[in-house]
């Protein structure tokens, strides 16, 4: 098991999002801190959470849902309904839309991971080629069925990627979004074919098969970052769990999930 050290994660200086630091080796011990994250970091966030209880005594209380959407369990749904919350970590974009909303204090935004995009089957299914874009397009072609995430990644297979690659009218109609459900579980049912999410939510599913990421040419790598809500009730506490994210020793954890580190 990795060993995660407090000392060298709540070293001094300055504060994030100008609250006071902490000091060298100081922990802070019983508080409750409500957090929500959006799939792609939920992998990570379910094994590092625990530890940083057992090493702080702190609680963590979660909630799951998606970066953008009309979902009800959607986090922007969520701060709408006034659910507690003093950290939010989603795709960037869904982050800066809650800014604007006033749901997360502006200047607050700190990256926490790099999230690409992949394909997957059922397991035991034939695995199509798509190192390259024209595989890509073929095995979107030749799939009889394809789900895809109601967030980030779908947003951007259904307003971008079926354009540029040309096949836009043909793969929609065969396409689903998918709400309030991992896009594995889908497939691993056998409810579709292809499966199309972010690396690190397809990693912990079982029963498919992870095809690969996207090539190069069409992948988009989407930064999940966090945010402090505005009506935080514990915005200290917010700061210590973010450390302990951004932390160096939390670094193998986030990348065993499918995700790359960010600062």
């Amino acid at each position: 098991m990795i060993q995660f050290s407090r000392r060298a994660l709540l070293a001094g200086g300055a504060g994030l999002f100008g609250l006071p630091a902490l000091a060298r080796g100081q922990t802070i011990h019983g508080m409750t801190i409500h957090g929500m994250t959006s799939g792609a970091f939920t992998a990570a966030y379910r094994q590092l959470v625990p530890v940083y209880e057992r090493q702080t005594g702190n609680k963590v209380e979660s909630a799951f849902g998606a970066s953008m959407g009309a979902a009800p369990d959607a986090i922007p749904q969520r701060l709408a309904r006034g659910e507690p919350a003093d950290v939010v970590i989603l795709a960037v974009e869904g982050l800066e839309r809650l800014v604007e909303a006033g749901h997360v204090r502006p200047g607050s935004r700190q990256d926490l991971v790099l999230s690409r995009i992949a394909l997957a089957v059922r397991a035991g299914q034939p695995v199509p080629p798509i190192g390259t874009v024209e595989e890509l397009r073929a095995a979107l072609l030749a799939a009889p069925s394809i789900a895809y995430s109601a967030s980030a990644s779908g947003v951007y297979y259904e307003t971008e990627l079926l354009q540029r690659l040309g096949i836009a009218a043909e793969v929609m109609p065969k396409s689903r979004r998918i709400y309030s459900e991992r896009v594995g579980t889908v497939v691993a049912r056998g409810d579709a074919a292809l499966g199309l999410q972010q690396v690190s939510e397809l990693v912990p599913i079982p029963g498919i098969t992870m095809v690969g990421p996207l090539p190069e040419p069409v992948q988009r790598a989407t930064i999940f970052a966090a945010g402090i809500c505005t009506r935080a009730q514990n915005p200290e506490g917010a700061m210590d769990l973010l450390r302990f994210f951004r932390s160096a020793e939390a670094a193998p954890v986030i990348r065993a999930t499918g995700l790359d580190p960010v600062g």
